[in-house]
């Protein structure tokens, strides 16, 4: 019985796979060609049933979805290959008749990169450069404390600074400050300060919180901010020139510069011991031409960026290195076809890059200027100092004033300080009467 049934199933199985349908189709298929689809419906494109029989494993003619070499699905050759559209990827400019000199570009994956740099690393180590020079100085003042005058005040004013030098001071300083705000404001803003008013305003009004108080309050004040930014640099141009030729005379390194720096500026010794100076001492000196190259290479990148697509500076720059290198035998490599973008990208980077390492200059330079040092602010505020800070800090500026006669003399009350410092002072000589007299 057992050996009956087993032989009718296998009768039965037999017949099933015969009678299956497609058997015979799937065999002939195995041993012929695709059968041509007509895909005159479709000009030439693909069909639905090419899809299908792609997904059920079955052979498609290589030219489906083509219509062949005369058709407009055809391949082109060029014009249609995969190192084309790694081209574009890249950033590779081809042909338009676009006045944008950026229409050329389709993609630029560079920009990937530029504005993760952008959003991350330049806020990250901005923050940690400004916060760095605020905690060094206040350790500074902590341990050292305020630079005193060591011989006390006396009752004579020297003037230090004319009219038009403080002008120049004040224009070059009121115009990066405003500068310095707006562009950290700008550099901030998007990822830092948006969430920080959001989470004040959330503070203030738990009961009505506003999820785009933060984005709104923002826009309002980054929009007036660029353009004060934009505008207020001609200003700081302006005064760049202006204290350049006004002091560039004055600061042009001498040997009492070394010796000055070899002595730290006397800003670790004793209280009224300070290394010989001249109007400006090497501190200053220094200061200035950093002042002087950082912004003008702050305006180059800053008039590349209000005038898009129109300087190669960072291309004509990454030649003139390429150059160097090759002349002491050193590769660089640096990329000379940069794209309209790219130029763009390099002076925005540079341009944060070098912004920010003036505001940390100029923190230490407000820091000497005001509370760091006695008697230092009036010099740029009503243009005189005292004159026994003016002996400490630059003696033989006041040396060559006092050969000139141009020290006053004591008004009248005698202050000890004032006695000893006069002694080597000439008088001024007596007027000349008049006819009247």
């Amino acid at each position: 019985m057992r050996t009956a049934f087993l032989k009718l199933l296998a009768v039965m199985t037999v017949v099933m796979l015969f009678l299956a349908p497609g058997a015979t189709d799937a065999a002939a298929q195995d041993a012929a060609e695709p059968t041509p689809v007509d895909r005159s419906a479709t000009g030439g494109a693909q069909t639905l049933e090419d899809i299908l029989r792609r997904q059920r494993g079955e052979d498609v003619p290589l030219d489906a979805g083509t219509g062949g070499a005369n058709s407009g699905f055809a391949n082109q050759g060029a014009l249609s290959n995969s190192e084309l559209w790694r081209g574009v990827r890249q950033g590779q400019a081809f042909t338009t008749t676009a006045q944008n000199p950026n229409a050329a570009i389709l993609v630029q994956d560079e920009g990937t990169r530029w504005l993760q740099t952008r959003q991350t690393v330049l806020p990250t180590y901005a923050t940690y450069a400004i916060l760095g020079m605020i905690a060094l100085l206040a350790l500074f003042l902590l341990f050292r404390g305020r630079i005193r005058i060591g011989a006390g005040w006396s009752s004579i004013k020297v003037e230090r600074f004319t009219g038009l030098e403080r002008f120049g001071h004040w224009l070059l300083a009121v115009s990066f400050i405003l500068l310095a705000v707006t562009g950290l404001s700008l550099l901030f803003g998007r990822e830092y300060l948006v969430p920080g008013l959001d989470w004040m305003h959330a503070r203030m009004n738990p009961d009505a919180i506003d999820p785009n108080y933060g984005r709104d309050a923002y826009a309002g004040f980054a929009l007036v901010g660029k353009w004060v930014h934009d505008n207020v640099a001609w200003a700081f141009m302006a005064a760049l020139v202006l204290i350049f030729f006004m002091w560039v005379l004055r600061n042009i390194p001498t040997w009492t510069d070394v010796k000055w720096l070899a002595q730290g500026g006397g800003m670790f010794t004793k209280k009224g011991h300070h290394p010989h100076a001249r109007k400006f001492n090497a501190g200053q000196k220094i200061l200035f031409w950093l002042v002087i190259l950082m912004g003008g290479s702050l305006s180059a990148s800053g008039i590349a960026l209000l005038q898009p697509g129109e300087y190669t500076m960072f291309a004509d720059t990454f030649a003139k290195l390429n150059e160097a290198g090759a002349a002491v035998g050193y590769t660089l490599a640096l990329d000379t076809t940069l794209s309209p973008i790219e130029e763009m990208q390099y002076a925005q980077t540079w341009h944060t890059v070098v912004g920010v390492a003036m505001i940390v200059i100029v923190i230490a330079h407000i820091y000497i200027g005001s509370v760091g040092m006695q008697g230092a602010f009036s010099a740029m505020g009503n243009g005189k100092v005292d004159l026994n800070w003016a002996r400490e800090h630059h003696d033989l500026w006041v040396a060559k004033l006092e050969k000139k006669g141009r020290i006053p003399r004591p008004a009248g009350a005698s202050n000890p300080n004032t006695r000893a410092s006069s002694r080597a002072m000439p008088m001024r000589a007596p007027k000349k009467p008049t006819p009247a007299e």
